[in-house]
């Protein structure tokens, strides 16, 4: 049957209506979700951060969130696996677009995420944030850590990102550990998974290293991180680097011996019962992906992150 709707994103009479776009066309938003600047009525924003000034090796994450919306649209009409639901009947989600950055000034990139995360946040909304390089996480911790309190950190990434940091840098590398001294996270309730390289510190983080969790079955995995977590109030965050480069060739730092998309996403599906107030995919970079391996790893980890959210708001929790 031919489509009914075009440019969904532009177009739908509701927050919560599905859209009806051919995959191939259409505007691209996150989910074919409607592109608006207002907050009124959204249960859950996804917002873009075009950020790499903070690379240590290739760039091109600036162009990130373009690349993930892009991947989304073959999610955006049928019920969504595995959740087996149209995530949006009843958990109302607007694409708010990309953060404004001055691309000239980046020592006062992380005050401008952080103030328009902050705004965002005031609405009540779950934020899902697209990046970008994983510096965005620091402003965005600040943001939540100042609404909820510290949080736990469920970080899946090869790197650890606990490197030096004078509280100055502009650095992809170091944000955990300045997340740690400055008291947004919980260390002892923080957890990184698919970890393939060695940092000075771990600051008392535990580690699921890459050799590891290639040893454990994903609900092993997923009932480690539940259970370290304690039920704290916890920010998710997925460098799209934790998975092997033949999943995502597609980033700046890729590391060779890492899981599988599909190992990554049977642990992702089982993590209904962390309370995650806020949560992010970074590290995907357009230029060096092939035929949107990369992108579409991450628009589907994007995706389950909805839908955990959504779990948790019909279970009351």
């Amino acid at each position: 049957m031919p489509s009914t709707s075009i440019d969904h994103a532009f177009t739908a009479g509701s927050l919560t209506s599905a859209a009806g776009d051919p995959t191939f066309a259409g505007a691209l938003s996150f989910m074919r979700r409607r592109f608006t600047k207002s907050l009124e009525g959204a249960d859950a924003v996804v917002w873009g951060i075009p950020f790499d000034a903070a690379t240590s090796n290739r760039p091109g994450t600036r162009f990130g969130p373009q690349a993930i919306r892009r991947a989304s649209a073959i999610f955006d009409n049928d019920p969504q696996y595995p959740f087996n639901r149209d995530l949006f009947a009843g958990m109302a989600v607007i694409d708010y677009g990309d953060c404004l950055l001055d691309y000239g000034n980046h020592q006062e990139t992380p005050a401008a995420i952080e103030r328009q995360a902050t705004a965002l946040l005031d609405s009540g909304a779950f934020l899902l944030t697209l990046g970008g390089d994983h510096f965005i996480t620091w402003p965005l911790l600040k943001a939540h850590a100042a609404r909820h309190g510290p949080l736990a950190l469920v970080q899946f990434d090869a790197h650890q990102d606990t490197w030096f940091d004078d509280g100055k840098r502009i650095d992809h590398g170091s944000f955990v550990a300045r997340a740690v001294r400055d008291g947004l996270i919980d260390a002892d309730r923080s957890i990184q998974i698919g970890i393939r390289t060695h940092a000075p510190e771990d600051f008392g983080i535990q580690i699921l290293y890459g050799h590891q969790i290639e040893e454990m079955s994903a609900g092993d995995i997923a009932s480690t991180i539940v259970s370290h977590t304690k039920g704290a109030p916890t920010y998710l965050t997925f460098d799209i680097d934790c998975l092997d480069p033949a999943h995502a060739p597609g980033t700046g730092t890729p590391v060779a011996g890492g899981p599988s998309s599909a190992k990554i996403l049977s642990v992702l599906q089982r993590l209904h019962q962390l309370d995650i107030r806020g949560a992010d995919v970074v590290e995907v970079s357009p230029a060096y992906d092939h035929a949107d391996i990369t992108a579409i790893a991450g628009a589907t980890v994007a995706m389950y992150m909805l839908g955990l959210h959504a779990e948790r708001r019909e279970s009351g929790r």
